[in-house]
Parts: structure tokens; sequence; C-alpha cells
């Protein structure tokens, strides 16, 4: 009897430890912004299992982190703009970058950015545009201004605002021939003024994955999205049509960071240089359509995606194009003007 109840607490035992090893990665992350088949190949490789939790907008994202989700969460995908934030209200941990050799491979533009000197606490994950989808009016020419969504006149027929506090009131002040950064009141109440106008003749608000997919079923003309699902759709429907508009708009970074109190914080490190591999950072964006931080990935990405402007814009585009800053203090002009305008 004894020695059946000793070999059980071994298999017992052995049943933990090897629970234990297998181990579980929990990822914070935006919709549909994972290839499923890399997720399969970093569980084989690292014996885990990786649990995903979604956001749709940064918002979102910044609340639950701080109501605790510091301590849920092993890796969290935050905009360039966000990530001063964070740091300041330290929800994320620094990178122990012994953890990442792979980093030698980030274009020298994401190796050292602005919102986060010499990647202290964050690495690039995947870049693009906001700009808008729409399915184009047979015998009318395509139009590249945000008119489309702020001028009656221009309205393309139904379509959707992004669900997004920045990205939204940004395509407005550009609009108005602003930054997307703009701190003054009266600039941004022109803005707020100007999307509760949208608002009343628009099919909603939506985050960029369920625009895309309302686009590509029909249910609207147009919407205001990120590259990424932009050039999915129109993979999908080429009849489809990107468009960054002339009057300006703005390229973002999303990056990948270690909440602070993260459970798993070695294999949270072993997927971010898993990711920076060339290969693998090549296959994320193959897959996911956005534009890859990776100089060593450009090598592998498809030839299509290098020529596509809605991945790769021109430089000519490019120049037009615009960060979004961390504004400190005024970020609550931002978000009062938000919640004043969804109050309409």
């Amino acid at each position: 009897m004894r020695l059946c109840l000793f070999l059980l607490s071994l298999l017992l035992a052995a049943g933990w430890s090897g629970a234990q090893a297998a181990g579980r990665l929990n990822v914070f992350i935006w919709s549909e912004y994972l290839d499923p088949e890399v997720v399969k190949d970093f569980e084989r490789q690292f014996t885990c299992k990786l649990n995903v939790d979604v956001y749709e907008d940064a918002e979102s994202m910044l609340a639950k982190l701080q109501g605790g989700g510091t301590a849920l969460y092993d890796l969290v995908v935050p905009p360039d703009h966000m990530v001063p934030t964070m740091v300041k209200l330290g929800l994320v941990a620094p990178l122990r970058h012994a953890n990442l050799p792979n980093l030698k491979h980030l274009d020298p533009k994401f190796a050292n950015p602005p919102y986060d000197r010499s990647n202290q606490f964050s690495v690039a994950y995947q870049w693009g545009t906001v700009g808008i989808l729409l399915r184009p009016t047979p015998g009318k020419p395509l139009l590249d201004t945000w008119g489309l969504i702020f001028d009656p006149k221009l309205q393309p027929g139904k379509f959707l605002l992004i669900d997004s506090v920045r990205d939204c009131l940004g395509a407005a002040l550009k609009f108005q021939g602003h930054s997307l950064n703009a701190k003054e009141i009266p600039q941004l109440k022109a803005a707020r003024d100007l999307v509760i106008a949208a608002k009343a003749r628009a099919v909603g608000f939506e985050g960029s994955v369920g625009a895309k997919n309302k686009v590509a079923a029909k249910q609207a003309a147009a919407a205001i999205v990120y590259s990424g699902e932009a050039a999915r759709a129109m993979t999908d429907d080429p009849a489809l049509r990107y468009v960054i508009p002339r009057e300006g708009s703005q390229i973002w970074v999303d990056n990948l960071c270690i909440p602070a109190k993260a459970p798993h914080r070695d294999l949270a490190e072993q997927f971010i240089n898993f990711a920076l591999d060339p290969k693998v950072g090549a296959r994320l964006s193959n897959f996911l359509q956005f534009a890859t931080p990776n100089a060593a990935a450009r090598a592998f990405i498809k030839p299509a995606d290098l020529q596509n402007p809605a991945i790769y814009p021109p430089p000519d585009v490019m120049a037009k194009l615009e960060f979004l800053e961390d504004l400190g203090a005024k970020t609550r002009l931002y978000d009062e003007a938000w919640t004043q305008l969804k109050a309409r």
C-alpha cells in the first residue's frame, strides 16, 4: 500500500512539474494581430501554451493594465505614443537585453525610438498608417481626402468612424489643417464638433478590424482603418482601395512590452526574441500585411507586399505622415472632447 502511495506521489509530482515546465504566456494584443502558425511554432519550440486576450483600442488596454492587468499578462502591444505614459505609470518592466540577441535585426529607425530611447521598455512589432478603406463608386474618381468622412458633399455612402480617441480626433485635426498633436483648446473644439457632425451621418464607431469587415461585407462604403486591415481586405477583394489622405495622416509603431508584474517574464522575453528572428518577423508581416520594423526580415517579405503603397508608402506620402506624441497632462483635453462627442 505504501509503495502504491509512493508511486502515485511520484506520478503526481511528475505531472505537476510537467505542467509547470510547459508554462503559459498570457498575451494582451490587438484583435487579429498574430499569425496562428507562428503561435503554434512558438508553443512547440518552448513547450508552452500561448493565451490571447484582445482589445480594439489602446485606451481600453491602458485602463485594464491600470486595473490590475500588469499581474495578469506577460506581453502587451501598445502604440508608440502610449509607451512613455506606461513607463511613467510603472506599468511595464525594463527589458533585459542579454535575453534579446535578435534586437540586432531591428531597422536603425526603430532601434532607438524617441518614445523609448535604446529600447529600454519596448521593441517594435509592426508599423503602419491610418487611412480610409473604401469601395469606389463606378465611374467616379478616387478621392484621397479626409473629406470622404468629414465633408457631406464628398461622402461616398455609408461610412464608419474609428473607435479610438487619438485616431479619430487626429483625422479631424488633419482635415482642418492642424497637427495630430494639437494642444490648443479652440482647435480641439473644432475637431470635436467636426466629428459630432460626421457621427450624425455615420453608421457608427467601430474598431479597425470590425470596420474592415463591414466594408468587405458591403455594409459600409468607407471606414477609417489601419493599413494592415486595409491591405488584407484588398487581398480578399481587389475592388477595394486604401487611401492615405492628402491632408496628411498618422504613422504608428506597435510595440512588444512586458507588464511590470508579468508572471512569466522569461518566457515573454523568449517570445520577443523569437519574433525578432528575421524569418519569423517576415512570417508575421506577410500574414498581417503590416510593415516590418525588422531590417533583416525584409529579405523574406513577399515582393508584392514590399511594392504595395498601402503597406510601404512612397516617400512623398511618408513626408506627410506624423507620429502621435505623448501629450502628458494635455491628454485630458482629448478625453474630455471624446466623452462629449460620444454623449451627443
